[in-house]
């Protein structure tokens, strides 16, 4: 193993230091630079005076305020005073790090590290070094002073371009002090080396970050001068943008980032749509849970989750539902809404406006206006809300196999235009989805859609798509699969899922966790994982059947909204888990029959998790279970420092 280790450390060539720097100097009752004294009790010195001195000119100036002598009238007391403070200042700024003011009262000897200009001298002196007679490892000191605890970096050797490399663990300061990893030949000079970041993620290999051009861009990000949102735009590399972005950050906050990683992604494929300044990507696993009978078809549903014991209980509530014939799941309705808000001087203009949009009459003048924005984009209807002057718009369209946010907004934004002309005292304030300023007004967000919210407008009205998923499960399943009985989950649901949510005035959450299963499918899937808040929306329904032998268990989901292209789906992995289903991007038979198709394939995941989760409450297997598939005994620490 040391010999494996030893062999993948590649050689570093360092210019030869003209005198021996230690790698950490033992400072204790070391004298000062400043004093003859300690150097303990030449900081306590400083620190007496210089507190000393500000209270003495603070007391005087004090004095001279209230007897109104000018400040500049100085008596000789105060001049020494003065001196006293600037001395004290610089030394204690000096001594705790700041660089700058150290190196302007103490420039560095010249004779510790030989730079280029210094070149022949440094050939004599390897001359002389070579004429020992011992070999050139044995003549350097191997002796390896201890090192604190948890060091990253032990010194800073220098190269040829004045780059410091970072000697970051006690096994590369052994190698280096003991002459392992110095070249004392005689050869020509090498190139100048890149410089390297060491980003290591668990036991993989080193990975170089930055060249020498890309060190001056990370300078010029962490000093300001270049922003961080332009390398993309400014570098033309999308991946090189990231790795600058990434180092920078690192300097910046002083924090490592080596367990998030940075190769293997695509990130042109996320430029201008999916994410903005990127340092990087998280791995989060993808499950299996199926095959789900649904429909006469079998699917395997992909889960992206870190919560132990979720796919494997989804799992077998597929196979519950898959040993009593599968289930049915029906697409009740298909339409995504946006809803702006416009507002009058009087209450009596803006319901002019509301019996002007709900006229059947003028439907068919809106829809065409509508229509205009997209070839997939539908008209259904609009339905208004009035609240004193302000009208609220929510229209409503069907959006092919887009989720089709944007798509609505372009036509609510024909339709506005269209209205100002019959209503010129219209002011529009907001528009879901736009950012934009139009009629001297920022439209943004009437909220009545309701987007990324939990609304009663979206349980009773829906939003999306509107899903009914049920099967019939037989009784010798409930006993010998679910380890239960069917009287049992009928109370258990009334009792939970209908009466406990009920009791806590739950909005569209009659269920168990249907969001586990929809979000773990949303991630997987590339969909927006903030819309689980009105997609959750369901209503668990069980009850016996045949004379209580079986037991049918239902969902109702009335606001799914889901997609199978823009937006995260035509990224690699998440176009891969729809690939898997068979939902992959438009449909090329019939518009939005993928993203429907996936909308009952979530319906029916939400069935299998439901039914398997309600199962183990009803039989008292949840804490056991999750103590024994949710519960890692590998121990984390190591791997995250």
């Amino acid at each position: 193993m040391e010999a494996s280790r030893r062999s993948a450390v590649k050689p570093v060539i360092v210019l030869k230091p003209s005198k021996r720097v230690p790698l950490v100097e033992d400072t204790t009752g070391k004298a000062s630079d400043a004093l003859p004294l300690p150097l303990y009790l030449t900081n306590a010195v400083f620190f007496t005076l210089f507190f000393s001195v500000v209270y003495f000119l603070l007391s005087r100036w004090r004095e001279k305020i209230r007897a109104s002598i000018p400040l500049h009238a100085v008596t000789f007391a105060e001049i020494v005073a003065v001196f006293a403070l600037v001395a004290s200042l610089i030394y204690l700024l000096g001594f705790f790090g700041i660089d700058f003011v150290q190196s302007l009262v103490t420039r560095p000897s010249g004779d510790v590290w030989s730079g280029e200009d210094d070149e022949e001298g440094n050939e004599v002196l390897l001359r002389e070094e070579d004429a020992r007679t011992v070999p050139c490892g044995q003549a350097l000191d191997c002796s390896v002073p201890s090192l604190p605890h948890m060091v990253r970096n032990v010194t800073a050797q220098r190269l040829f371009d004045e780059k410091p490399v970072r000697v970051t663990t006690e096994e590369d300061a052994r190698k280096v002090s003991c002459g392992q990893a110095v070249d004392c030949s005689l050869r020509s000079l090498p190139p100048r080396p890149p410089i390297v970041t060491s980003q290591k993620l668990f036991h993989e290999k080193t990975v170089i970050v930055t060249t020498e051009e890309d060190e001056e861009i990370i300078k010029s990000v962490v000093a300001g001068t270049l922003p961080s949102y332009s390398l993309e735009s400014k570098l033309g590399d999308c991946k090189r943008a990231a790795a600058i972005r990434r180092e920078a950050l690192q300097r910046l906050t002083g924090r490592s980032l080596s367990g998030l990683p940075l190769d293997g992604f695509d990130y042109e494929s996320i430029l201008g749509q999916c994410c903005e300044m990127p340092v990087g990507y998280v791995q989060i696993p993808v499950g299996i849970a199926g095959p789900l009978l649904l429909n006469g078809r079998e699917y395997s549903v992909p889960m992206a989750t870190t919560e132990g014991c979720l796919v494997a209980s989804t799992n077998r509530g597929c196979k519950a539902i898959h040993l009593s014939g599968g289930a049915t799941s029906i697409l009740l309705k298909d339409g995504m809404t946006r809803a702006p808000v416009v507002r009058f001087s009087t209450a009596k203009r803006a319901a002019e406006l509301k019996f002007y949009l709900e006229d059947p009459e003028n439907f068919d003048t809106l829809a065409v206006v509508f229509n205009r924005s997209s070839r997939f984009g539908r008209l259904q209807s609009i339905k208004c809300a009035i609240a004193g002057k302000n009208l609220y718009l929510r229209f409503t369209c069907s959006t092919g196999d887009a989720m089709g946010m944007n798509m609505v907004s372009k036509g609510v934004q024909n339709v506005l235009d269209f209205l100002q002309t019959d209503f010129p005292d219209m002011d529009v304030i907001g528009i879901s989805g736009w950012i934009t300023e139009i009629y001297g007004f920022v439209l943004d967000e009437g909220n009545f859609c309701s987007d990324k919210k939990p609304a009663a407008v979206n349980w009773i009205e829906g939003r999306g798509k509107s899903v009914v998923c049920e099967a019939i499960i037989e009784g010798d399943v409930v006993r010998k699969v679910l380890k239960t009985s069917v009287e049992s989950l009928v109370e258990l649901n009334m009792l939970k899922n209908l009466t406990g949510s009920a009791m806590a005035g739950a909005l569209g959450g009659f269920n168990a966790h249907a969001s586990n299963i929809v979000t773990a499918i949303y991630i997987a899937t590339g969909q927006d994982p903030a819309q689980n808040v009105e997609s959750s929306h369901c209503i668990t329904m069980m009850e016996a059947v045949n004379d209580g032998k079986d037991l049918h268990i239902s969902v109702t989901m009335p606001s799914v909204e889901v997609g199978t292209v823009g937006g995260g789906t035509q990224l690699a992995s998440q176009s891969a888990c729809l690939n898997l289903l068979g939902v992959k991007g438009a449909s090329k038979e019939v518009a939005g029959a993928n993203s429907r198709m996936l909308a009952t394939i979530v319906a029916g995941a939400v069935l299998a998790g439901e039914l398997s989760l309600m199962s183990a409450l009803a039989a008292g297997q949840l804490v056991k279970s999750h103590m024994k598939y949710n519960r890692s005994s590998k121990d984390m620490s190591n791997l995250s420092s």
